[in-house]
């Protein structure tokens, strides 16, 4: 099962970024759709109206974001990584996704470019 790894930049603080990856209501502004998140560990996650569900893991305010996410029938865990770090333009930004369904690697990374870190940075209104 192929892993995926990834830098992207923000022109946004850390706690910015953090905050629009953790707080269900900012979730919702750069999804256009609805949430379910918490940063206490063992609380389950739903984004993109249940496309994306799965278990907080581990938070680090500002720093660090771990998540399980759910497949139907997937043998291993499939872990996503992201931690944050302080940039001169904004935030450098470090995704590892474990254990991806090889029939879907391409999906989800063109997902993570476009759908999430693309939204993300149209939020922060990157040309």
């Amino acid at each position: 099962m192929p892993d995926f790894k990834k830098y992207y930049r923000l022109p946004a603080t850390p706690e910015e970024v953090y905050t629009a990856l953790t707080n269900p209501l900012t979730i919702e502004l750069w999804t256009g759709e609805t949430a379910e998140m918490s940063t206490e560990p063992g609380s389950e996650f739903s984004m993109w109206e249940g496309s994306i569900v799965g278990k907080n893991l581990e938070f680090e305010e500002n720093k660090k974001i771990v998540q399980q996410w759910y497949f139907d029938g997937q043998p291993e865990e499939s872990i996503v990584t992201i931690k944050l770090h302080p940039d001169k333009d904004g935030t450098s930004i470090e995704l590892r996704h474990t254990n991806l369904p090889a029939a879907e690697y391409n999906d989800f990374a063109e997902g993570w470019d476009n759908s999430y870190f693309g939204a993300l940075a149209e939020f922060f209104e990157v040309e």
